[in-house]
């Protein structure tokens, strides 16, 4: 792929913009972003600001076979390991903003209305939210804590992982990769990965 590079006026035109839901015929594990970035908007693909983590956690984790590069975009490739590993890709809100910071609670009340409708259709094993104190707003459970929560949303099992993100500093690749390795052993996906 050329090397991207977007001027900041250039990623601001992507403010407010929708990236698809990235959901093959088998999912079984569905991570859910809590909304794109300016970035991932504008490139069209999950995850894909340079720095983030979830990639690189998914690779060590066993749940994909190779080392995927969202940040130009995804191939062809990547998708289909994504699919043929039974993972899927959505977002709490699917309005694209610089920081999550800039969602409103109402927003994520109405996305988690919304994610719920995609999980009934969808009908994963696991349910993994990226992201506690998003989960917290849109189900309005304060309470809760990183891992498998004890409610299930039509016979999904619902796990909190931290977020993937450069901005949760405290988070290392290998802490996320433990926790998206607990979601995926729940959901039934085999480390591929010799």
């Amino acid at each position: 792929m050329a090397d991207m590079g977007f001027t900041r006026a250039e990623l601001e035109s992507f403010r407010g913009s929708e990236v698809p839901d990235l959901i093959g015929p088998r999912c079984r594990l569905l991570f859910v972003g809590i909304n794109p970035g300016l970035w991932t908007a504008a490139v069209g693909a999950h995850f894909a600001r340079r720095g983030n983590r979830f990639y690189p956690a998914l690779f060590r984790a066993g749940i994909t076979d190779h080392l995927i590069d969202a940040s130009e975009g995804m191939s062809d490739a990547d998708n289909a390991a994504l699919f043929d590993a039974g993972v899927g890709i959505t977002n709490v809100v699917s309005r694209a903003t610089a920081t999550a910071a800039e969602l409103d609670p109402t927003e994520l009340v109405d996305g988690g209305r919304q994610l719920r409708r995609t999980v009934r259709r969808v009908a994963p094993r696991v349910v993994a939210v990226a992201g506690i104190t998003a989960y917290r707003t849109a189900f309005a459970n304060r309470r809760a804590v990183l891992g498998r929560q004890p409610d299930e949303w039509d016979g999904a099992q619902v796990w909190v992982v931290p977020n993937p993100s450069g901005l949760n500093a405290h988070e290392t690749v290998e802490s996320l990769a433990q926790a998206y390795r607990a979601a995926a052993s729940a959901a039934g996906i085999i480390d591929r990965r010799p």
